[in-house]
């Protein structure tokens, strides 16, 4: 009954603060490209992208953050696959009156894949670059959050998405 209650109110609060996030269908062109291109940037395609080139290019710490990159993004894809499956909590356009402004890859809202994929890249590479971490990471929020702005997932979606790029991340580390 505790746990029922105390899920039902989180779900509250999460729909309160989609509704808040989420841009209107009057948003300017601009906006939506803004939000469009870092949402683009957190898809799957982009992050392996951004996890092989350097595996497939680079040498020495590079080469060695582009392995734990692509390990971490597998690992952490597969985490979000499970935990959608077992979840199953529906997209937020399917429970409020807004439509999403970007394709939305499945109907299970819970975790955020793009979130944990931006954020599996992002969370190595900064571990491993310190000079680069604070603007890696800022994108990766940002990322999270056109998911939210756009429509595709509730703000705990994308929290959640990215804690398990980071707890996927502190694990591959720790194994290296």
């Amino acid at each position: 009954m505790l746990q029922s209650t105390l899920l039902h109110r989180l779900d509250d609060r999460d729909r309160a603060l989609y509704l808040r996030w989420v841009i209107g269908e009057s948003a300017s062109r601009a906006t939506l490209f803004f939000w469009t291109t870092l949402t683009h940037m957190g898809g799957v395609t982009a992050s392996v992208a951004f996890a092989l080139v350097p595996l497939l290019t680079a040498d020495g710490q590079l080469k060695v953050s582009a392995v734990q990159a692509a390990w971490t993004l597998s690992i952490s894809l597969l985490i979000v696959q499970a935990i959608k499956r077992l979840v199953v909590r529906t997209r937020p356009t399917e429970r409020v009156s807004f439509s999403a402004h970007v394709h939305v890859p499945d109907r299970f809202s819970f975790p955020s894949g793009h979130a944990a994929a931006s954020m599996s890249v992002a969370f190595i590479h900064a571990a491993t670059f310190h000079s680069l971490g604070w603007p890696l990471l800022v994108i990766a929020v940002l990322i999270g959050a056109s998911r939210v702005r756009l429509g595709a997932h509730y703000p705990g979606d994308v929290l959640v998405g990215q804690l398990i790029a980071i707890a996927t991340g502190v694990a591959v580390r720790a194994l290296w």
